[in-house]
C-alpha cells in the first residue's frame, strides 16, 4: 500500500513540473516589445479589453478581442489614418516562461511583422 502511494505522490508532482505554460498570464498585465530595426521599444498595458501602447512620444489605445489563446485581434479607438483603421491580427507563435513570439498582420496584407512580448523585470 506504500508504495502506491508514494507512486501517485511521484506522479503528482512530476504532472505538476511538466505543466504546459499557459498563455492566459499575458492577457492582463505590464509587458514589453523591445526595440527592433525600425521600431521603438514599446510598453504595453491590457486592462480588461483595452491595450494601451506607448512608445517614442505616442500613446494609442486599442481594444483587444481574444479569438482563443493563440490568436488575438487589435483595433484602434481612435485611428488617425487609413492604415490605423485597419484591423491588426496576431497569432502567438511560440509561449516562454516569461515571454511570447507572434506574428501579426494589419488588415489583408501579406507583411508579416515578427516580435516578443516579455514581461517587464
Amino acid at each position: 500500500m506504500k508504495k502506491i502511494i508514494v507512486f501517485f505522490i511521484i506522479i503528482t508532482f512530476a504532472s505538476c513540473a511538466n505543466e504546459p505554460l499557459n498563455p492566459d498570464r499575458f492577457k492582463q498585465g505590464n509587458f514589453k516589445i523591445p526595440a527592433s530595426k525600425g521600431y521603438s521599444a514599446t510598453f504595453i498595458t491590457r486592462i480588461d479589453s483595452l491595450q494601451i501602447e506607448k512608445y517614442d512620444d505616442r500613446i494609442d489605445t486599442l481594444t483587444i478581442h481574444w479569438k482563443n489563446n493563440f490568436n488575438y485581434t487589435l483595433k484602434m479607438v481612435h485611428p488617425k489614418n487609413a492604415i490605423d483603421q485597419e484591423p491588426i491580427h496576431v497569432k502567438i507563435t511560440n509561449i516562454n516562461k516569461e515571454s511570447y513570439d507572434f506574428e501579426a498582420i494589419i488588415g489583408q496584407s501579406n507583411y508579416i511583422q515578427k516580435g516578443t512580448l516579455i514581461l517587464p523585470k
